[in-house]
């Protein structure tokens, strides 16, 4: 956690198991001709799922607002076919620059970017925070999928997942921002899998717990830290590692889960079930 304010302790969460947590095999050639598109792919989740995308075959557009991130991407990894867009997807623009970068084939969507809400109650939260990450987290998803989908509908097939959170199934994982903004999600999935299940497209999420990435979460809230880090602090599991959750979205993004859809997977290290 970043962080805190004096008197706003942020939440203590286990030892990290990182260093130590096993990494999932990747599938040869399971995306090969395929393109897939993954947002946030400069840093985190994203940065994994790009990877291990573009590691199994797939042409990767890695969309990111940092150019710099999405460029060391890509010099870091010259044998794989990353094409770098940088961009603000909370926008028509950005979302179509993306979508234009995958050249007339997405076969696969990644929603992964997303920002935090400073653990601000309702009592405590501003508008501008609140249109931010209902921007960044729901918005910026639907407008990606809004704009996939005609390609998808003519090919007759199509993978989305979205990257929602514990706060999807829970009140006291975050702020009321997040958690409004990733219950939002879950239902977005499930919509998008009622009306275009039979016509080839499948739609799933993933709700991780706590991951080891850099994503910005201070406790701005007195209160906050009074109700939910005490919570926080005593029942969440050892943080994942970001290559943990690119193996899950990627299955869900294979074939391996085509009879999979509208289907909301906890990736948390057993969180959801206490």
């Amino acid at each position: 956690m970043s962080t805190t304010p004096a008197g706003a302790a942020a939440p203590e969460f286990p030892p990290q198991s990182a260093a130590s947590a096993p990494v999932p095999a990747h599938v040869p050639g399971r995306f090969a001709g395929r393109t897939a598109i993954v947002t946030g792919a400069g840093s985190g989740i994203g940065r994994a799922t790009a990877l291990r995308l573009a590691t199994e075959g797939a042409r990767v557009v890695a969309a990111d607002v940092v150019a710099e991130r999405l460029e060391a991407l890509v010099a870091e990894h010259p044998d794989l076919d990353l094409v770098p867009v940088v961009g603000d997807i909370t926008g028509e623009d950005g979302v179509r620059s993306v979508v234009d970068a995958a050249g007339g084939r997405i076969d696969a969507l990644a929603n992964v970017a997303g920002i935090m809400d400073a653990f601000l109650p309702p009592a405590e939260v501003d508008d501008a925070t609140w249109d931010r990450v209902l921007a960044v987290n729901l918005t910026a998803p639907m407008r990606l999928i809004r704009a996939v989908l005609p390609v998808m509908l003519e090919a007759g097939r199509g993978a989305i997942v979205n990257v929602s959170s514990e706060a999807s199934l829970r009140a006291s994982a975050s702020g009321v921002a997040y958690t409004a903004s990733k219950h939002a999600v879950n239902g977005l999935t499930k919509s998008v899998a009622v009306f275009h299940g039979q016509q080839g497209i499948r739609c799933n999420a993933v709700a991780p717990g706590a991951v080891a990435t850099n994503i910005e979460a201070p406790m701005r809230s007195e209160h906050a830290a009074r109700v939910v880090g005490p919570i926080l602090a005593t029942v969440v599991p050892a943080p994942a590692t970001a290559e943990q959750l690119a193996a899950s979205i990627t299955w869900l993004l294979s074939d391996d889960a085509a009879n999979v859809n509208g289907v909301v997977l906890p990736s948390d290290g057993g969180w959801s079930a206490i």
